[in-house]
């Protein structure tokens, strides 16, 4: 799920970055339509700014949550997370033999 909420991230960044080419592009453009669609478009870059701000700060948040969880789980139960990380290693030591 976080890599799904960086990729839209990272596409909403890209699409900033886009929509800032074109507005520089057009910058020498004349016209009453020209000047009415840029100023359209330099309102929705500051609105799409701010919701990728608040998509970082969420996925930021949400991935300091799960790093605390772990950390107080490894901490209460420290054999058991020995025990899964043993059996992961297994798993991984395997599938790589395999090949």
């Amino acid at each position: 799920m976080s890599q799904t909420r960086e990729a839209t991230v990272a596409a909403q960044q890209q699409l900033v970055t886009d929509i800032k080419a074109v507005i520089t592009a057009t910058a020498d453009q004349a016209g009453e339509k020209v000047a009415s669609l840029r100023a359209r478009i330099q309102l929705r870059l500051q609105e799409a700014k701010v919701r990728l701000a608040q998509a970082e700060a969420t996925l930021v948040a949400k991935t300091k949550a799960a790093a605390h969880a772990t950390d107080a789980y490894v901490h209460e139960s420290p054999w058991t997370a020995v025990g899964i990380a043993a059996g992961v290693g297994l798993l991984v030591g395997l599938i790589i033999g395999r090949r």
